[in-house]
């Protein structure tokens, strides 16, 4: 049996609706916290860098940008640069351009697995308004290496996604409002407790090796699926051990079932647009050749031509009406704009 002196790892995701919310659980902690707190926000990798200055002013504790292996040290907030995944690595901070997670970088899940590795027992999980469900994997297995799951409140968050999937992820999830999260970090960071020592299992091991590793990646677990990755087109492997449906590519891209429906809808938009365009290229050029016959009085070769541009305008149309009507849009994220908004405030 070894010693751990209260749960001095906090890890927090959010998305849209996220900002607020972490200043307001980072205002309601002191200065003299004994714990780390490591951040995670889906936003825009060209959203800057407002964000660390915008969590500093929220309270006494030091919020600022992470750097790749520094310590980590109670009282201090870590916060995941855009296009870095944050990651626990021992007692040290990491920060990884590995592949993208549930169609983010930075993301929850390999934050939240990574603290569930290194950290078990000594883990805060804390998931905060956001749409669709990245985090909740990871919650699930913060509670099953012994750590606590906290989630804010949905009919408080202003996107209820993220927490509403968290809860059903999780066998006992705190569910409260922000304060009274802040207040349960500061009590479960102090005291003692005795528990076990704690070593990586290999199915966690190799789901975070995409993060970790710069060789060859080892092949998925499971068993091929008849669906590729949104991101790069390759096969997707079906990973046995996730109940409610996982998916990883031979590079290291990750789904869950609901942001993989996400990612799809964003892939069909862009082969709108890309099928679109390259019929808007070839009416053009049929256009031109059509002026031409014309000019030198080729008969025949102009009205075939001219059927061809008549056809590929009705095709263009109909695509366009289909695309309008897909009825897809996009989860909203946060861009710097949003930062800005409350960085004054």
């Amino acid at each position: 049996m070894g010693v751990i002196f209260g749960r001095d790892v906090v890890v927090v995701a959010a998305s849209a609706g996220g900002v607020e919310a972490l200043r307001s659980l980072l205002g309601g902690l002191p200065g003299d916290l004994r714990a780390a707190v490591m951040v995670v926000l889906h936003i825009s990798p060209r959203a800057g860098s407002a964000l660390p200055g915008t969590l500093d002013r929220s309270g006494p504790l030091k919020a600022a940008a992470a750097q790749d292996g520094e310590p980590l040290r109670h009282g201090h907030v870590y916060v995941a640069p855009p296009d870095l995944h944050l990651l626990l690595d021992g007692d040290a901070v990491r920060l990884s351009r590995g592949p993208r997670h549930n169609g983010h970088r930075p993301a929850a899940d390999p934050l939240f697995l990574s603290a569930a590795a290194f950290a078990g027992p000594r883990t805060l999980a804390v998931v905060l308004s956001g749409t669709l469900d990245d985090g909740a994997r990871g919650c699930a297995q913060v509670e099953s290496r012994g750590g606590l799951v906290a989630v804010q409140d949905p009919e408080e968050s202003p996107f209820d996604g993220m927490p509403r999937a968290a809860i059903a992820a999780t066998a006992r999830p705190m569910v409260a409002g922000l304060a009274d999260i802040a207040a349960w970090i500061v009590r479960q960071s102090d005291g003692a407790r005795e528990v076990k020592g704690e070593t990586v299992d290999q199915e966690l091991e190799r789901e975070l090796s995409p993060f970790y590793s710069h060789g060859a990646l080892p092949r998925p677990p499971g068993d091929l699926s008849a669906l590729t990755c949104p991101d790069c087109n390759g096969p997707l492997y079906e990973v046995p051990t996730s109940p409610n449906g996982h998916y990883q590519c031979i590079v290291g891209h990750a789904w869950s079932l609901e942001s993989m429906i996400d990612g799809q809808g964003e892939a069909v938009e862009r082969a709108f647009w890309v099928t679109i365009l390259r019929l808007e290229e070839r009416l053009r050029l049929m256009t031109r050749m059509l002026s031409t016959a014309q000019r030198h009085g080729q008969t025949m070769t102009a009205r075939w031509l001219r059927r061809q541009v008549e056809q590929g305008r009705d095709t263009v149309k109909a695509l366009r009406r289909l695309q309008s009507q897909s009825g897809w849009e996009a989860p909203v994220a946060v861009t710097e704009g949003d930062l800005w908004r409350v960085v004054d405030r």
